[in-house]
């Protein structure tokens, strides 16, 4: 889903997250990660719309939905929604310019 391709800050908007200052989802192609400030990223597969997180956080799901100029979010945990959040896209095209 190349129109996901880039870097992306989280704002919280409903539900059981805390507030998400420096939280970011970097996407290049079918794959991702979640960061909180410099710390290293949650990686994360891409499937269609949806971020599928790998590792000890298999079951929980980012479900995107496309909303001009960003995208909003339903996070889920094994199918159940527990927030939701909207991506604002801070640059644009910003890892298809690093390499793989």
């Amino acid at each position: 889903m190349g129109e996901l391709d880039g870097l992306w800050d989280v704002e919280r908007v409903s539900g059981f997250l805390p507030p998400l200052l420096g939280v970011r989802k970097r996407i290049r192609g079918p794959h991702g990660a979640t960061s909180v400030g410099r710390f290293p990223g949650v990686p994360f597969d891409v499937v269609g719309a949806e971020l599928r997180y790998r590792g000890v956080l298999t079951g929980f799901v980012d479900v995107l939905t496309s909303e001009p100029p960003g995208w909003s979010g339903r996070a889920l945990f094994r199918g159940r929604e527990y927030a939701r959040f909207r991506l604002t896209s801070t640059e644009r095209g910003f890892l298809s310019a690093t390499r793989d």
